[in-house]
């Protein structure tokens, strides 16, 4: 006979279903602890544990002092991201794995946001590139990663496709270089600008072919030079206390 789930987990549903039917905002407080206590008729130590769920996956985080409490955040793909690799060690699936993932995904993702991009994403986009431009122009690498991983979050998300957004984030959070051990020599950032100009372009133009196209080429040149640089590290398994880059 199955056992029903734990009474601190039900209670942390009950809590996410709340706030969306209250209609919370991230930066929000939630209800005093006495308030939960009475609405949820539980005792103060399942509460608490709920609340320790939660914040674990992001949610929440518990702000200290007299005015403080639960306060609703705004989950990133971190812990989408770890939940990946610790599948993919338990599967003995190594990083090609989620190499493959993404190569099969962010070509169609590319293609959607194309017919969906809206101009503000689009603003958001050239930015993207003006900033790489200028990280490369002054060997700023840390930047030059961080505007890497914008560029590719705000296609996903513009294609109005939640999950494709949670996906993209998280399997760049893995593969971002960092996690790897890929560097990025001056050739390579090159490459990249020279890519996201183009890619940029495509999707301004909202030519979705050819934006599929270009995002294709793009991934497809990044695996060539891991697999040319590094042809070790696709075959390694990424253990799950390997820290996740941004």
């Amino acid at each position: 006979m199955s056992r029903g789930p734990k009474t601190s987990l039900v209670v942390a549903q009950q809590i996410v279903r709340d706030t969306a039917r209250k209609g919370l905002q991230p930066g929000d407080l939630l209800p005093p602890e006495k308030a939960m206590l009475e609405e949820y008729q539980i005792g103060r130590g399942t509460l608490r544990e709920g609340l320790r769920l939660l914040e674990f996956q992001g949610m929440i985080a518990l702000k200290p002092g007299p005015k403080g409490g639960p306060v609703l955040l705004d989950p990133d793909a971190s812990h989408l991201a770890s939940t990946i690799i610790l599948l993919m060690q338990l599967q003995n699936a190594s990083l090609s794995t989620i190499v493959e993932a993404r190569t099969a995904l962010e070509p169609v993702i590319c293609r959607l946001a194309a017919e969906r991009i809206s101009d503000e994403n689009l603003q958001e986009l050239k930015q993207s590139v003006d900033r790489m431009q200028q990280s490369f122009d002054t060997a700023d690498i840390d930047t030059f990663l961080e505007t890497n991983k914008q560029f590719h979050d705000v296609i996903a998300w513009s294609t109005g496709n939640a999950l494709f957004g949670y996906l993209t984030d998280a399997l760049l959070r893995i593969t971002g270089g960092t996690v790897m051990g890929v560097d990025h020599p001056a050739p390579l950032r090159e490459t990249t600008l020279k890519a996201h100009i183009q890619i940029y372009e495509a999707l301004h133009s909202h030519d979705a072919d050819l934006s599929e196209d270009r995002m294709r080429d793009h991934i497809n040149e990044y695996v060539r030079y891991a697999e040319r640089k590094f042809p070790e590290l696709l075959s390694q398994v990424l253990p799950w206390n390997q820290a996740l880059g941004g």
